[in-house]
């Protein structure tokens, strides 16, 4: 495989991993950790961490099911493509597609902090699920082993606020 022996930038998102080859021409069979992988498509470099941390070169990406298949360059056939197999896939976060307002990407959600409308706090973000309907925040809080699940809908999220790192929430302590 032809790296570059960049530096990895400051910014990397783990984005995905690689579950084996595909097919006998070098392709590797990807498992996106976003329903939406426009950041995979947008970007022609993409960090494996496997054998080492290594930048690679991104020839062409396809969706495959639920999955991507992807060639790299300097990938030769099925054996160069298996070795590949369990590495993980990071982008620069400065090659995601800008959002709309109102749109979050999960991982900028991931560590706010949760308030309701008293101002009392719920939890942080410890991870963001997908129920089909709409994205589910699940809140942790420290010292405290039960978690809370908030849908991530307007109705119950009044406000995000990026800079401050904070979740304003409809949504009562007792629930």
């Amino acid at each position: 495989m032809q790296t570059n022996a960049l530096t990895p930038p400051a910014d990397l998102v783990l984005v995905g991993h690689v579950t084996g080859a595909f097919g006998v021409q070098g392709w590797v069979k990807i498992r996106p950790y976003s329903s939406d992988a426009d950041a995979m498509f947008g970007a022609k470099t993409w960090w494996l961490d496997k054998p080492q941390m290594q930048d690679v070169d991104v020839r062409q990406v396809k969706q495959h099911g639920a999955d991507l298949v992807a060639l790299f360059t300097g990938i030769a056939g099925r054996d160069g493509a298996e070795a590949l197999k369990g590495a993980q896939i990071m982008i620069s976060r400065s090659r995601f597609p800008a959002l709309s307002d109102g749109e979050y990407y999960w991982t900028d959600l991931i560590g706010m902090q949760v308030v309701n409308l008293q101002g009392q706090v719920l939890g942080q973000v410890a991870d963001m699920m997908d129920n089909g309907a709409h994205p589910i925040l699940r809140l942790t809080q420290e010292g405290q082993k039960e978690e809370r699940l908030i849908p991530f809908v307007d109705q119950f999220v009044r406000e995000v606020d990026l800079a401050k790192r904070q979740i304003s929430a409809d949504w009562e302590l007792d629930f």
